[in-house]
């Protein structure tokens, strides 16, 4: 028992806790960061003021994930981002096909409670901080849990504020920015005007479901009456639900920070007038069954500060995708502004301009300019609005924190400030981000202790591309339809199979990027013309053309409703067909025509399909590619950019495996490699049900062999990008037998990577 009695004030419970790294902020950026700080060594502190982890894509909010490969939407092919966002998403994917948010959230949380070196505080809210006396340190930042009435006293040597409106930033003094910059600071062109507004409001989304038996609905007292108020009212229908419903948003005229409370009491009044519309207006009498499942109790926030680092990216950064000495991370959602009016204005929901491949991110986004310790990540980078608009999304996000977390392991190891990592270890930081899966556009990495890049690479064949076989599938050319082929050196005739139902003509043409490591075909090279008889025939492509340079060959054929082509089921690493048709999610129309001059071009839009559908065409080539061999794996890359990047096998190998060899006995530690896990699929995490647990190219088992024909490890089952094997016993040996199975039968096996290290 305990009785006490006294008029004195008292202090709560105070938790004293000393770490490597805090971070700030438990969104998907900052779930990312601390797991991968956690591997780098480092003691973190994870402080998030929900009860869940990941912010936006949380069950509390539940937006789908989202970053460059937008929806499958755009030009921006095999553009997954790659890390510990993307070891979440395969997990899943593998686990959570269905898109259960309250599944999401374990997924997330297990990555966190699985690292010993992460203390994770949920319900914990930052309310204060300490400078170091005469600095621009920060030396102790102070926090309250709300549910065990405790506070903590937080230090470390470095802070990350990944909190969405940038709270630790905004308290220790760093310099930020809140709105849009006009046209004239930096030369944006879609600099928006007043009229359009500063800021992008937050959003609230509902789930419904039916439940086979009437039910009422009576709204309660403080919903939207009124629902013509809404211009797109007539948008709502039984059928839409959770994220899907993106454009429920307010608040972009008001203070997105302070006056959140009051943004949300404006959403819930639309989310349950649009509720009472859709159940008692009379116009969806299939409603009647329906209840409302779920309402989202805090708003999915987009815009609020941005903190300035040494380098504001801008949207010519974007749009000309510049190279960066100091790439650390990269993006490639579209420049996506909404009208601050939100739901109540007359404009479109958004306005979407994308660029014609990826783009990078330089390092100097990351951290304060103005204070010494502090990291900045998540939609609070170092972005003018415009650019902004599409950091700010969260995939993108993710890598950033990535970024970020490696970086504060550096600047522990040689007590530098985040600057110095930039100045003085930069190579080593971007060594250690590709080692840990991340993409860096434009940027060739060298690992000299990788043992794999001095051996002698054999396998037991490798993929001479000459055909791949027809199959009973025969498509109607629809929309035009490309195939990408990896080329380097002359064209090779290509031949393919169609089936006219009238006299009609063919058209086809070869075309290629005008940037070998982009994937939007906007150079035609050769145009060929055939008259076709009704029936099924066959159709020689002879090209001219030489390609210099490795890049990618889009054939295509122009849509003729009259023409089926026959396909393949056999998909292959670094294959694929692409289509010219649209995806309105994304404001994609199959072309992107901006009418007037907004700083950002004009191209057609080819695009993937989701499986089962997107078949290979069937084509024999008159000349096999030879761009699939066990070289690849040391090349630098670990995904298609302008050729595959893989080692792939024959189709007709039963027992595909790799050597590496070298002259003398080295001593073996640990082995990584490097999988195909389709770096094209989005893999959306909530709303969209996915067909596939594992992809279709990813080899599923792995066995390791020494010289001396010794089990030195394996793998069972695989689903993930990146795999480590420690060898027990590291003896030295003059070779690696890597023997791999995909137990897909229409996909050959393959590796991207192997990397030894003693």
């Amino acid at each position: 028992m305990i009785k006490e009695e006294s008029t004195h004030k008292r202090e709560p419970k105070t938790l004293a806790l000393a770490s490597d790294l805090v971070i700030i902020g438990g969104g998907l950026t900052g779930t990312c960061a601390a797991v991968t700080a956690a591997r780098a060594g480092l003691k973190v502190v994870l402080v998030q003021d929900r009860p869940v982890l990941g912010g936006n894509c949380s069950s509390e909010v539940r937006l789908w994930i989202l970053g460059a490969t937008s929806h499958m939407g755009n030009n921006n092919r095999w553009a997954r981002e790659g890390g510990v966002i993307d070891e979440i998403m395969l997990d899943n994917i593998n686990r959570n096909p269905d898109g259960n948010p309250l599944i999401f959230d374990i997924v997330l949380l297990e990555k966190v409670v699985q690292e010993a070196n992460i203390t994770l505080l949920l319900n914990t809210a930052v309310y204060d901080l300490d400078k170091k006396t005469g600095t621009d340190t920060i030396e102790t930042i102070y926090a309250f849990c709300s549910q065990n009435s405790t506070k903590y006293i937080l230090t470390a040597p470095f802070f990350c504020d990944s909190s969405g409106d940038g709270i630790v930033g905004f308290l220790a003094g760093a310099a930020f920015r809140m709105g849009a910059e006009s046209m004239e600071e930096f030369g944006e062109k879609f600099a928006p005007d007043k009229a359009y507004g500063e800021l992008l409001g937050h959003s609230m989304y509902f789930y419904s479901k039916d439940i086979g038996r009437p039910v009422k609905f009576t709204p309660p007292s403080f919903a939207l009456q009124d629902i013509t108020e809404i211009p797109r009212y007539k948008t709502f229908n039984p059928k839409d639900f959770g994220c899907r419903l993106w454009w429920l948003e307010y608040g972009g005229r008001l203070d997105t920070v302070h006056d959140t409370e009051k943004i949300k009491w404006e959403l819930w009044k639309v989310v349950y007038g649009a509720w009472n519309y859709i159940k008692n207006s009379g116009a969806f009498p299939e409603a009647e069954t329906m209840t409302l499942e779920w309402v989202g109790t805090i708003p999915g926030k987009r815009e609020s500060r941005r903190f300035e680092g040494d380098y504001l990216v801008k949207q010519q950064d974007i749009v000309e995708q510049k190279k960066f000495d100091d790439t650390v991370a990269f993006g490639g959602w579209s420049l996506d502004l909404h009208p601050a009016d939100g739901v109540y204005s007359d404009q479109s929901g958004c306005n979407q301009w994308h660029s014609k491949g990826v783009y990078s991110i330089p390092y100097r986004c990351f951290y304060s300019r103005n204070i010494n310790n502090l990291f900045i990540a998540g939609r609070i980078i170092s972005a003018t609005h415009v650019a902004f608009a599409s950091t700010r999304v969260m995939a993108t996000s993710a890598t950033g924190g990535q970024a970020v977390a490696v970086a504060a392991a550096i600047a522990k190891k040689y007590s530098c400030t985040p600057r110095e990592v930039g100045e003085l270890y930069l190579e080593e930081l971007q060594l250690e981000l590709w080692r840990s899966g991340q993409y860096l556009p434009q940027t060739k990495i060298s690992d000299p202790d990788n043992l794999v890049e001095k051996a002698n690479i054999t396998a037991s064949s490798s993929l001479q591309l000459h055909e791949l076989p027809g199959s009973d599938h025969w498509a109607n050319i629809e929309h035009s339809v490309a195939q990408m082929l990896p080329i380097h050196g002359k064209m090779p005739a290509m031949t393919v199979w169609v089936e006219a139902s009238q006299h009609t003509t063919l058209n086809v043409e070869l075309r290629k990027s005008s940037k070998a490591f982009n994937h939007t075909p906007d150079i035609t090279l050769e145009m060929r013309s055939f008259a076709l008889a009704p029936g099924k025939q066959e159709i020689l492509l002879d090209w001219a053309e030489n390609f210099e340079e490795e890049c990618y060959a889009f054939v295509c054929f122009i849509k003729n409703e009259n023409i089926k082509i026959q396909a393949s089921e056999k998909r292959v690493t670094g294959i694929l067909t692409v289509f010219n048709a649209t995806n309105p999610a994304v404001s994609n129309y199959g072309k992107q025509e901006p009418g007037e001059d907004l700083g950002v071009d004009t191209f057609e839009f080819w695009c993937p399909q989701r499986r089962p559908e997107g078949r290979n065409l069937a084509f024999t080539l008159a000349e096999p590619i030879r761009l699939f061999e066990p070289e690849n794996i040391r090349n630098g890359f670990h995904r298609p950019i302008a050729s595959p990047n893989a080692w792939v096998a024959a189709f007709d190998d039963q027992h595909p495996e790799i050597t590496v060899e070298w002259n003398s006995p080295v001593g073996v530690s640990t082995i990584e490699l490097v999988f195909d896990t389709d770096f094209d699929h989005p893999m959306e995490n909530v709303i969209y049900v996915h067909p596939e647990t594992v992809m279709p190219f990813c080899a599923n088992d792995v066995e390791i062999f020494n010289d001396q024909n010794e089990l030195i490890g394996s793998i069972k089952e695989n689903h993930q990008t990146k795999r480590t094997i420690n060898v027990a016993q590291s003896a030295a040996t003059r070779y690696l037998k890597i023997k791999v199975t995909n137990s897909n039968p229409n996909v050959p096996a393959s590796l991207f990577e192997i990397r030894a290290y003693a």
